[in-house]
């Protein structure tokens, strides 16, 4: 991976310690002179003018004694409101006081985020800034950063936000914050320019040793060893020679430096005897204007050196791998019986299966990226349903979805198999839970900067530590790890709470760990080298599980360069422009609106948004995924856009061919053999990746879902019509609408049937064929080996036997998937084919057929599909739509026999076929539609009376649907006052 240059001076715009250059030290201009005596002069004004005004003029507004009862009966004249008018500028004037106060204490202390003055927002947003120009180029500047004493304290003072400055955490007073920032760095600068080079990178002498402390966040930037080494030392790979001098010393926070990606503000490291740099300390007589308690620790801490040992390894980040916990041994899986169902081992990922059978890896891979897609899949596929049953589109294209076939039926198989939905519902269920915990202590939500999920438990890796996390979770390997076990997350409830850290995405896996990287709070940009074709596919699935994940309410996703035809996954969540140009204005814009937002609703960051009373604005983050690389200047205005992001939540994630990226804060990247390298986070992922075939596969699923998809779309025909007459009677024949039963096979053995019967099941209802890996995954979703999936379709096999002709009825296709013969049918197959032979065959032109068929068809309806299926079987079918499918075509069935008892004024069969039909479906709005019209073409007022009654009963505090109430006034004028009376 390219290292970073210095940037040139051309982009000497970007926010500071996002680009790592020499440190720049600021002079105080006369500007800043200025700026201060007029804050002095305005604050001289308002806290002692003001109050001399109106004393000398207004006097004091209340009567000099406490009489409430004269004052009621005095008249009320001019000066009275004078007097009220005079009281509330006295109040004016306390507040803003308390402000100025309350701001004063919180900028000299350098500690913790300044009090909220009771309705004081406009007042003290001035004050803050009027403080901040006045405190700018005063003596007391060096405080806003907190001193190293007052960083890396005890458990319990960790809770506190270790910030420079309260006001750096808001919109305003961020430019200035940085700064001031700057101007603490000139301020040691003078200490430590004179220091002459050492001869040797690690030549240590008394008196002449150099030290520099690991700074306090800065916008959500936190130090790191590359960019220290870059700053003094000229070359960020030089980095392992400041951990070979500070690894296992023990810090003043009791701690000890063991790896090169995890260090902490107010840590101390020494330095190369050739460092260079503004905000070095030379000790011990160097530094006057630095505390005697620091000068005390950097003493102690220089007489460690001697104990300095070890080698270095790994980046200088702030990501790290969670230290695991044993993984539980998996139970045996026999081969034999049905205990393999209930012994069900971990998880297993596709690299654990000996055979893929030729669907795509990348997809079988991520888990969390198919639960997504497949959740969505589902709800378009219901969605269409609905709306072409409902609304008409198109006719009735959308009852019948389309049969994926080449590479969409594979991705779709691929989707089943790798979806992990457990691990999506835990992890989302487990993120809500630790929001409502935090905002029930009254704490604020940390900031995350990634998730591991490792053996089933949940690491957070934090910005820095925030205490003791709330029941369950616990500390991880340090205070920067707050970790739940797989066991506790199962307990989870669902809770009624903000989603707080939507911008979790998958990035790979290492160690058999998954990263899940915070886009939206990174201190800056992420950038992303590589070949064209590899970044490619990191971004699609990036967008994809971004567009359909179920840890987050809503977002926004922005793609630029790539990604038009991705829109279809979640057009509610993805918008897609056409340059950086439109992008750059776009964002400046949201950057704008937010920063007020923030300000008017009173908090500093986003996170402080998703909790407490306020969590209903949700404050969804904007994620922008940026492929096409930008040129120089759009890269400068990009990180400067960037730099305040993370607190607005706001992440970049930007393609570079180079690897070179201003202002980026995290440098990824992904190489030709599906590695995503991050040397300054210590990470080599096996990516996670959607490449570009994988790409429009799935994007070909979701288009061919769209009800509105245009008039080349499928019919209504079903994938799979049986023949229903004499002559067509099956072998084998299935009951699945109500009761599951089997009739023309003996009943298996006891421990065996259940499983044989799902098995069966699951191949009824996908008559196109069923995956090997699919029918493995249907019936283990945790994994199952090669050799117990094997002996079950050979056992399937055995129990289903051969046709007459010796052909077996379990056959294989050429594509390697397991299918039925003909012979095996089930009545949802007949149920099916009765409806379409009554509507588009034989019965359009008999209407003695369609009548029969149609009867016979309702008939088969015994209740809901497979209604006696055992707890904790058929969890596939929460994959399937035709839980969906069965009411709107049980539906369909009762108002085409109602249509047709109705032909010929035979209301009361009409009634009895839209019941049966009620039923299985009673919440469809037609058949109730339908049931008004019958009744009332009996001529029975009354009994159209209770009709409408029962509806309104039903219908609850909702009311009545639109169509439904418009249909009543047609029918029965008076029907409100009936149904009142009778109620």
């Amino acid at each position: 991976m390219p290292r970073r240059r210095s940037p040139s001076p051309s982009s000497s715009t970007a926010p500071r310690n996002r680009t790592p250059q020499p440190v720049r030290v600021r002079r105080r201009s006369f500007g800043d002179f200025v700026k201060a005596f007029l804050a002095f002069v305005a604050l001289a004004v308002l806290l002692v003018g003001v109050p001399l005004a109106l004393a000398t003029q207004a006097g004091w507004p209340l009567p000099e004694t406490f009489e409430p009862m004269e004052w009621l009966k005095q008249d009320i004249s001019v000066q009275t409101f004078l007097s009220i008018l005079t009281f509330v500028v006295w109040l004016a004037w306390a507040q803003f006081t308390a402000c100025v106060l309350v701001e004063m204490k919180a900028a000299l202390s350098g500690v913790g985020v300044p009090g909220r003055v009771p309705g004081a927002g406009p007042s003290q947003l001035l004050a803050r800034q009027l403080v901040a120009a006045l405190l700018l180029v005063g003596a007391t500047a060096a405080s806003f950063a907190p001193g190293i004493g007052q960083l890396g304290q005890s458990l319990e003072d960790s809770q506190r936000p270790a910030v420079a400055a309260a006001a750096q955490q808001t919109p305003g007073f961020f430019a200035q914050q940085q700064e001031q920032a700057a101007d603490t760095a000139a301020a040691l600068a003078e200490q430590a320019s004179h220091a002459e080079a050492a001869a040797g990178s690690s030549a240590k002498q008394q008196g002449d040793t150099k030290f520099y402390r690991i700074q306090p966040p800065e916008g959500r930037h936190h130090d790191s060893l590359w960019e220290i080494s870059e700053r003094h030392l000229g070359d960020g790979r030089r980095y392992k020679e400041i951990f070979e001098l500070n690894k296992d010393r023990t810090q003043p926070d009791g701690s000890k430096l063991s790896e090169a990606s995890l260090i902490r503000p107010g840590w101390i490291m020494e330095m190369p005897g050739d460092a260079r740099g503004g905000d070095l300390v030379e000790m011990p007589d160097e530094a006057p204007e630095v505390s005697p308690e620091v000068q005390q620790q950097i003493r102690d801490y220089d007489r460690t050196g001697d104990h300095a040992q070890g080698s270095g390894g790994g980046g200088a980040a702030h990501v790290s791998v969670p230290e695991q916990r044993p993984a539980p041994a998996p139970a045996p899986v026999p081969g034999t019986d049905n205990a393999g169902h209930q012994q069900e081992r971990q998880h297993a990922t596709p690299a654990q299966e000996s055979s893929s059978f030729g669907l795509p890896e990348a997809l079988l891979a991520a888990p969390l990226l198919a639960a997504g897609l497949l959740g969505a899949l589902g709800h378009r596929r219901r969605q269409a349903l609905w709306q072409s049953a409902f609304g008409g589109i198109g006719g009735r294209r959308g009852m019948e979805p389309p049969t994926p076939a080449g590479d969409a039926q594979d991705v779709q198989d691929a989707l089943l198999v790798g979806a992990d939905p457990e691990g999506v519902r835990l992890l989302d269920r487990s993120l809500r839970g630790l929001a409502a915990s935090l905002a029930a202590e009254s704490r604020p939500l940390p900031t995350v900067y990634a998730a591991w999920l490792s053996n089933g438990d949940l690491h957070l890796q934090l910005a820095q530590p925030s205490g003791k996390p709330p029941a369950p979770w616990q500390l991880g390997q340090d205070q920067t790890f707050w970790m739940l076990a797989k066991d506790d997350a199962a307990r989870y409830e669902e809770v009624d709470t903000a989603a707080p850290f939507p911008g979790l995405v998958s990035l790979g896996t290492m160690d058999d760990s998954r990263l899940l990287l915070n886009l939206e709070s990174v201190p800056g940009i992420v950038s992303l080298s590589g070949s064209e074709a590899d970044r490619a596919a990191v971004f699609a699935s990036v967008a994809a599980e971004l567009a359909t994940n179920g840890w987050s309410d809503r977002m926004t996703i922005t793609l630029v360069g790539f990604g038009e035809d991705l829109t279809p996954l979640a057009p509610s969540r993805l918008r897609h422009l056409d340059g950086i140009e439109a992008l750059i204005e776009t964002m400046e814009a949201e950057t704008r609106q937010r920063r007020g937002a923030l300000g008017a609703a009173g908090h500093d960051s986003v996170l402080t948004g998703r909790t407490g009373p306020a969590q209903h604005t949700r404050w969804a983050p904007h994620l922008v995924l940026l492929a096409a690389e930008p040129s120089a200047e759009d890269a400068v205005t990009l990180a400067e856009l960037a730099a305040d992001a993370s607190r607005l939540g706001i992440g970049y994630l930007v393609g570079t061919g180079s690897g070179d990226l201003p202002g980026a804060a995290w440098e990824m990247e992904i190489t030709g053999e599906g590695k995503l390298l991050a040397p300054l986070l210590g990470l080599e992922l096996d990516a996670q990746l959607l490449p570009a075939a994988q790409q429009r596969a799935v994007v070909e699923l979701f288009t061919d879902a769209d009800p509105e998809r245009g008039p080349d779309g499928p019919g209504n025909t079903p994938p799979f019509l049986v023949d229903i007459s004499e002559q067509g009677r099956p072998a084998v024949y299935a009951r699945l609408v109500g009761p599951y039963e089997i009739i023309g096979l003996d009943t298996p053995d006891g421990e065996r049937s259940a499983l044989l019967h799902e098995a069966l099941a699951l191949l009824l209802l996908h008559r196109e064929g069923v995956h090997p890996r699919v029918l493995s995954s249907a019936l283990w979703p945790r994994g199952v080996t090669d050799d117990v999936r094997e002996a079950l379709i050979e056992r399937l096999r055995a129990w289903l036997g051969a046709d007459p002709d010796g052909t077996p009825r379990l056959g294989t296709d050429d594509t390697g998937r397991l299918t039925l013969a003909k012979s095996v049918v089930s009545d949802l197959d007949v149920l099916r084919s009765l409806y379409h032979e009554a509507t588009q065959g034989k019965g359009v032109d008999s209407r003695a057929v369609r009548g029969r068929l149609l009867t016979d068809a309702l008939v088969l309806v015994r209740g809901p599909l497979l209604a006696d299926r055992p707890e904790g079987r058929y969890r596939w079918l929460t994959h399937e739509i035709v839980d969906a499918q069965l009411p709107l075509l049980v539906a369909d069935t009762g108002l085409a026999l109602s249509e047709f008892h109705l032909e010929k004024n035979r209301a009361e069969k009409a009634i009895e076929a839209i019941d049966a039909a009620l039923r299985t479906a009673p919440a469809d709005e037609r058949l109730w539609n339908e049931l008004l019209r019958a009744t009332h073409a009996l001529g029975d007022p009354a009994r159209l009376t209770a009709l409408a009654a029962d509806l309104v009963g039903r219908s609850g505090a909702r009311g009545l649907p639109p169509r439904t109430e418009a249909l009543l006034d047609e029918l029965l004028p008076t029907w409100r006052d009936a149904v009142a009376a009778a109620g």
